[in-house]
């Protein structure tokens, strides 16, 4: 693991808030617009004999967030080495 200069750092920190900021962008619209606010819209599509919205509701949530978990630190696993700050 390499020193980084303070510009670097920063650059480090402001991709890696920028990637976060996205995810959760990503995770509030699933939990919440798809699990409340479009619930009745999503509820008209069938899966399974599952009501879309209701399945949003109660598992689709959970699903994406651990999706966006794995996407996650592979992401930070790529920006790690292009600073070369990963783990060796």
């Amino acid at each position: 693991m390499s020193k980084m200069t303070e510009q670097q750092a920063e650059a480090y920190w402001k991709r890696n808030l920028a990637l976060m900021v996205k995810l959760l962008v990503i995770w509030f619209v699933v939990s919440y617009g798809c699990g409340i606010l479009l619930v009745d819209v999503l509820n008209q599509v069938q899966i399974g004999g599952y009501k879309l919205g209701f399945w949003f509701a109660q598992q689709g949530s959970i699903y994406v967030f651990v999706a966006l978990i794995f996407y996650y630190t592979r992401r930070m696993a790529a920006l790690d080495r292009e600073f070369n700050v990963d783990e060796e």
